[in-house]
């Protein structure tokens, strides 16, 4: 049997090929998703994401299922609990930075209808669709990134630099940046 052809940068790790596979580079609309992987990304910022995907479902009871109508409203203690959660990253400055996340989200929706209203706007609601012979040639960041980032930083979001948000692009669908030979560079074009 022919193994796939997929994006270098997963090879060799089953939970990595199942991520590629399965999630990454899928257009996502809905807010939950969204947040979870903005959320994780801002995690991820200094680290690999392979980190972040090990610690994933840590992540996800330490944080109430990404519920970000809960973590907008945490406590201290719960931040402290956080803190002290050796199955997560205890960035003290992230997670608090997740809870800041969590109450700007909101007020896009409040002003978007939705943060997926909000974000796909700056790509008119289809994902960009890229040429990469390989993944190394991915840029890092991009004019739209920095101006996402931007915007973000402004509305009152941490933790969203420019590459940050380029990964969350990339992860969300909103930019596909399989490699071309990958079989799933055709699959997630809607």
């Amino acid at each position: 049997m022919k193994e796939k052809k997929r994006c270098g940068w997963c090879e060799g790790d089953q939970l990595y090929e199942a991520y590629h596979d399965e999630e990454w580079g899928v257009p996502v609309y809905d807010d939950e998703t969204l947040f979870e992987f903005l959320t994780l990304e801002t995690f991820q910022a200094g680290l690999s994401w392979i980190t972040i995907l090990r610690k994933r479902e840590n992540f996800r009871k330490a944080f109430d299922e990404f519920d970000y109508k809960k973590i907008a409203s945490y406590s201290e203690t719960k931040i402290q609990e956080l803190l002290e959660n050796e199955g997560i990253i205890r960035n003290k400055l992230k997670v608090r930075a997740t809870v800041t996340n969590a109450q700007a989200f909101i007020q896009i929706q409040n002003e978007f209808g939705s943060f997926s209203n909000y974000i796909w706007r700056y790509v008119n609601g289809q994902p960009i669709q890229n040429q990469l012979t390989n993944y190394k040639k991915a840029p890092a960041n991009t004019e739209l990134s920095d101006q996402i980032s931007k915007d973000l930083k402004k509305r009152g979001f941490k933790f969203v630099g420019s590459t940050v948000i380029y990964a969350h692009m990339q992860a969300t669908g909103m930019v596909n940046d399989h490699e071309i030979s990958c079989f799933r560079y055709k699959e997630v074009i809607p």
